[in-house]
This record gives structure tokens, sequence and C-alpha cells, in this order.
């Protein structure tokens, strides 16, 4: 382990006797910090970049896109990756979220499943991982052994690897070609990550994915014009999307598109080749 390395995440909180706390003087403390996230996120900007840049590389010839992580990491992880199908239209396979202890992990804590070293590699293995792929390994600490085993594994099989932790120069970085390190502070209940450093997790997922999407086209304009429509709202959505595109068409014959060709994206591009 790097001597510079400082478990921040683990460091006394700015408050102490929070429990003799106002229910106001909780939640604007709470927000103080939470205002410090952005800022952090900020400064790491070049990194995620580069990431970024790669896995879209990786997605364009093939590739697939993997999270893996533990506890509220790997939470966050499965999270944006359930969401890129329904709002990018992409494959279920083509972002991958693998929790440590498996799906149950995803509702209630898993005893030892972080520990162990070996097992996120034979979690990757189940998915046929090939250095075709890239793999993202999410831990607040940076110390968890099942990320720090599972990217180390990786980078030995020659498959590229990026990680998002919330302290500097900690190990799991030490196995990331693309070490992403949004260093936020001590917590509000000291050592509690789900709050500021899963806050900084999710910005960065929201920031790799959205970017990744963007990139590979799956956005045009500022539109979600390949969303899969699951539901009215989403379908009356594309309805406006298709009328604001084409400014000619009614809402019946935006309907009757939408209806045939299933995408916002299609159905503008079924019209406009007639």
């Amino acid at each position: 382990m790097d001597k510079s390395f400082t478990r921040i995440t683990e460091s006394d909180s700015n408050y102490d006797h929070i429990e003799n706390f106002s229910t106001t003087e909780i939640l604007q403390n709470i927000n103080a910090e939470d205002k410090k996230v952005a800022y952090a996120v900020e400064q790491v900007i070049p990194t995620i970049q580069a990431l970024v840049d790669s896995v879209v590389g990786k997605l364009s010839n093939g590739g697939r896109l993997f999270y893996i992580g533990a506890g509220t990491s790997g939470r966050l992880g499965l999270v944006d990756a359930s969401e890129c199908p329904p709002t990018f239209g992409v494959p279920n396979d083509l972002v991958i979220g693998i929790i440590a202890g498996g799906h149950q992990a995803m509702f209630q804590a898993v005893e030892n499943a972080e520990d162990d070293m070996e097992q996120a590699w034979k979690d990757l293995m189940d998915y046929n991982i090939s250095n075709q792929d890239i793999v993202v390994g999410i831990a607040a600490s940076g110390t968890t052994p099942y990320v720090i085993g599972g990217l180390q594994t990786c980078r030995q099989n020659q498959i590229t690897t990026g990680s998002i932790s919330c302290n500097l120069n900690s190990p799991v970085s030490q196995h990331a070609d693309f070490p992403i390190e949004v260093v936020v502070g001590p917590e509000f209940i000291t050592g509690s990550t789900r709050m500021k450093s899963g806050t900084a997790q999710k910005m960065v997922l929201n920031m790799i994915s959205t970017a990744v999407m963007v990139k590979l086209g799956r956005i045009k304009g500022n539109k979600m014009v390949n969303m899969q429509l699951t539901n009215q709202k989403l379908f009356d959505r594309g309805v406006k999307m298709i009328m604001d595109e084409l400014k000619t068409i009614d809402a019946t014959t935006a309907a009757a598109l939408l209806s045939e060709h299933g995408s916002v994206k299609k159905s503008i591009e079924a019209y406009q080749s007639k």
C-alpha cells in the first residue's frame, strides 16, 4: 500500500454531538457537506474524460462496460447499468453491473462478500470477459478486496480497467488504468460513505454513462431519441419529440409513426426518407 494513502473517508466528522442537533441543523449541515461534492468531482474531470474516451473505443468495437463493487458502491453500479437500456435503447448486456454477494446484495448485506479477492474475477468470467471489454471498479474507501482482486486479475489478462474511489492514492487506484479519486472529505456521520462518497460516485457514474452514450450517437440534439417506450408518459414524450423535430406533423401522425417504428429516432428517419 502506498505510504501516502490516508483513509479520508474514515476521518472524524466535522460535527459532533449530532444527536443534540435540531432537525433543521441536521439538514442544513448535511446540505453544507453535500455542496462540496460537485466541486470535488470537477477536479477529476480530466481523468473521467480519459476513461470515457476509452469506454467509447471499447464499446464501438464490440466490447462491453462492466462495473464491479460491493455494498453501496456495488448498488450504485447496478443502478447505473440498469438505467442504460431504457434511457438510451442499448442492449441489456452492453453495460453490466456486478455486486459482491450477487443480486441478493442489492437489497441486503451479504456477510463477508466484499472480502474475497478472487470472487470478482469468477463473477466476470460468468460473462466471458475478454480484453475487448473494460471494467470499472467502484469502492469509496478504495480498499475493498473484491474490487482490488477483480481489477488486478483483469490487468493480468490485458483487460482495461478504471476505478472510482474517494481517497487519494488508494489501493484500488494502483490496479486501474484510469483511477478516478474524488476526495470529498469526512462524512457528516463518521465513516458513512453512503453519503458524500456515494453521491460523488453516483455523479461520476452519471457522467460516464451519459457521456459515453452521447458519443455513441444515442442522443440527438438534447433528446433521448432511443429511449424504450415502457409507459404512456414516455410514449407521449416520444410523440412530442417527433413533432418538435419534424415541425409539420400533428400528434396523431407522430403517434402512428412511433407505434409503427418503436423509437423516436427510427420514426424520424422513416418519415424523412419518404
